[in-house]
């Protein structure tokens, strides 16, 4: 069976009518998908997303071990997810002393995503009604 080209391997194609989209942004969403669609890494960027009830102009931020904590994942396992979102320029750290604290950094595509996960929640419970 023949592997799915890639956005990566469509780079150095000749352009077609479709996708609409430049070849980087193909790549650059073909990474965001396999960044967050890691389920781990996704419960990291809805946990980070609640509002901060304190002061909500101030954004909601959390420790790695906190964030391990909540999510029952090991501090290793959190610390690495964490790696990669930040990578992804997705969550961003404030060192308060010896502590590191994670927030979101890109809310506007991170909303966008929780907006498809919603979307996805309600076509699962249409389906399954």
């Amino acid at each position: 069976m023949p592997r799915k080209k890639t956005a990566a391997v469509r780079l150095n194609q000749p352009r077609s009518r479709f996708p609409r989209r430049s070849p980087e942004l193909d790549v650059f969403v073909d990474q965001f998908l396999s960044t967050v669609c890691d389920t781990s890494r996704r419960y990291i960027l809805e946990l980070l997303a609640e509002p901060n009830e304190k002061d909500p102009s101030v954004p909601y931020e959390l420790r790695s071990g906190e964030i391990a904590e909540v999510l029952g994942l090991s501090h290793a396992t959190t610390s690495e997810h964490l790696h990669l979102l930040a990578d992804f320029h997705l969550v961003t750290t404030r060192k308060q002393g010896t502590a590191v604290y994670y927030r979101l950094s890109n809310h506007m595509l991170v909303q966008a995503f929780l907006d498809f996960l919603q979307a996805l929640d309600h076509h699962d419970q249409k389906q399954s009604s």
